[in-house]
């Protein structure tokens, strides 16, 4: 069975890379930093709406900011931190080297001392407090890493903020290693696995390749039913794909529909997951799903206009479902063969595969049969 690098550390290594990690207490983590956007009316009134708050104190020409939102106003947003300080980034990248490469957030301390009112200019600071001995938890052993961050207007402190992360190597829950389920290793298993995906990953590229070229001879057509010709369709939107879902989109080219089932539990789960949320089992395989289900919930899509979605290409109302498969998931995807305002819920639908443009290809699913 294969040890992770922190089950081989001993004793030693381990109060060497705590004692160097408890050198980072007390170093700052952010100094003099400043939140990209003053305290504003929209920002408040998003809050409060997500958070269903509907104090008047957040409202009108006396409004202030709730006080949770206290961190909001020191958030990196997409773009990221631009404030860390090289310590921080030193203490995150020795635990990265050390294997503790996953991250959670667990918990979080605030004290409001005066109220933030649409205008204030948000400065802060930020400590690092704390770096704990080595703990292991469920989900995993690490470090718990506290942060403090004072955050001023105009030079006055207005509150603090302690936040809390743990930096931890995965458990691995409920792997079913071969030495586990038949009490004798088989060495190159994870090998010979990975060598027949990539094999397998080789032909379907040819395949494709071949596929390709026929639809730009012949035109786009749908594929797994009766041919349809697609004509001259503008292309659809690309889905984004990952290394946590490369082998679904695999899948769909080689027109299988493969959802993920825990090595542990033998729970299905979709969409495409690099774990198990039922028991956090790390090690999957896949199913092929026979392609029935039925209509789960629908919306019907009238505007924006998106003539790549609609079967008459002028971007008219088209419908989008989500479908329970037999397998006992559910997806989202496209309804097609039956007028948009026909589809119902509890519809029996049937899987098809539609060649979009000559380089993609969607599942779908037709209803009205059976």
């Amino acid at each position: 069975m294969t040890r992770t690098r922190q089950e081989k550390q001993g004793p030693e290594e381990e109060d060497a890379l705590c004692t160097r990690l408890k050198e980072y207490e007390g170093r700052p983590a952010a100094t003099a930093a400043i939140g990209k956007d003053p305290v504003n009316e929209p920002m408040i009134r998003h809050w409060c709406e997500a958070m269903g708050d509907t104090n008047p104190a957040y409202t009108g020409p006396e409004a202030i900011a709730p006080p949770t939102m206290l961190q909001a106003w020191t958030m990196g947003g997409l773009s990221g931190h631009t404030s860390r300080s090289t310590a921080y980034e030193e203490l995150l990248g020795l635990l990265d080297s050390a294997g503790y490469t996953s991250v959670v957030a667990t918990d979080c301390e605030q004290e409001y001392l005066r109220p933030l009112r649409p205008g204030d200019r948000i400065t802060f600071d930020a400590l690092i407090e704390s770096v704990s001995e080595r703990k292991t938890t469920r989900l995993g052993t690490g470090h718990f890493v506290t942060t403090r961050m004072d955050v001023r207007v105009r030079g006055e402190l207005a509150g603090t903020h302690r936040f809390r992360i743990l930096k931890y190597a995965p458990a691995a829950v409920g792997r079913p290693t071969a030495e586990r389920r038949t009490g004798q290793r088989e060495p190159g298993e994870r090998g010979r696995k990975e060598r027949e995906r990539a094999e397998q990953a080789e032909q379907a590229e040819r395949e494709q390749k071949q596929e390709r070229e026929q639809a730009r001879e012949q035109g786009w057509e749908r594929v797994g039913g009766a041919g349809a010709d697609l004509g001259g369709r503008r292309p659809r939107p690309r889905p984004v794909v990952n290394r946590d879902n490369a082998g679904f989109w695999q899948g769909v080219a080689e027109h299988k529909l493969l959802i993920q089932r825990c090595a542990g539990c033998r729970k299905p789960r979709f969409p495409w997951l690099p774990g198990c949320n039922a028991c956090g089992c790390q090690e999957w395989d896949t199913v092929e799903a026979v392609g029935e289900g039925t209509v789960f919930s629908h919306v019907v899509m009238h505007h924006p206009p998106f003539p790549a979605f609609s079967a008459s290409g002028e971007g008219g109302p088209y419908a989008v479902a989500l479908i329970e498969l037999a397998e006992g998931v559910r997806m989202v995807g496209n309804v097609v063969g039956v007028p948009y305002d026909k589809v119902r819920i509890g519809m029996p639908v049937r899987l098809e595969f539609l060649r979009t443009d000559p380089e993609l290809v969607l599942p779908v699913f037709r209803g009205g049969e059976g």
